[in-house]
């Protein structure tokens, strides 16, 4: 079985990037998500330092969005060099910028996005009517990873209807993932991908532990319960559409 690993802040991780790459040998390469202008660059840095490996991305994330004025400029300038645009999106669990601020942020990389045809890889937290009504009007469905989605059956229907691509993680394997599951039973493997959100929401039986890209696979696993198919289809599936929304690094 091989992997690819959607979503893995490397470059947020205390432990050496080397070890952890080392420790998944089952993963062919992962994505290393920006969240603002530093941790975009030196997601750019690792994807020079590990070529075929490491995938970057730039982005500012909804909890940063009060500082689009000062990071947007820093993010654009990269926009040529990644594979994808985000973390972006919206939260309004935590609500740590202002929504307007939030909005205004998710518009403007879902417009570089467009121009650039460029994945678009985006938050969604409490946020399901607005970022469905963002991606839809803008037509930027066919770019649009949803990443870590925990939306249930309703949502998951509007957004799959709208065209985009699921990435799952922990949550769909949490003993409290029930409604994650149900959403994730009515998308086809052929529009899911998988991930870890390291160092974040590691699946069990590793909880109370730091995230790693080893642990891909145990995503992969909740889902092939959920499925009702093989592990190793679940990783060719998913590692298929990983390589046909983001290329191969």
């Amino acid at each position: 079985m091989v992997w690819v690993d959607t979503h893995c802040h490397l470059q947020l991780d205390r432990r050496p990037a080397a070890e952890l790459l080392e420790r998944a040998q089952a993963v062919d390469w992962i994505v290393a998500p920006g969240i603002d202008a530093a941790s975009s660059a030196a997601s750019v840095a690792l994807a020079a330092e590990y070529p075929g490996r490491v995938a970057a991305t730039a982005g500012l994330h909804p909890h940063d969005a009060e500082h689009f004025e000062s990071q947007w400029e820093a993010i654009a300038a990269l926009a040529p060099m990644v594979a994808a645009l985000g973390e972006t999106g919206l939260d309004y669990y935590r609500d740590l910028s202002p929504r307007d601020a939030q909005r205004r942020s998710f518009q403007a990389h879902i417009e570089l996005a467009l121009d650039m045809n460029k994945p678009l890889i985006v938050h969604c937290r409490d946020a399901f009517a607005d970022v469905f009504e963002m991606v839809e009007r803008s037509g930027a469905a066919p770019l649009t990873v949803l990443h870590c989605w925990t939306g249930g059956p309703r949502w998951t229907r509007r957004f799959l209807d709208l065209g985009v691509t699921f990435s799952f993680a922990g949550p769909v394997a949490f003993e409290t993932g029930d409604t994650v599951r149900l959403g994730a039973a009515l998308v086809p493997p052929e529009r899911a991908m998988v991930e870890t959100d390291t160092p974040y929401l590691s699946p069990p039986p590793h909880r109370s532990e730091p995230n790693e890209p080893a642990w891909v696979a145990l995503v992969g696993q909740a889902l092939a319960k959920v499925w009702g198919m093989g592990v190793d289809a679940v990783a060719g599936a998913t590692s298929e559409r990983a390589r046909t929304v983001f290329g191969r690094p």
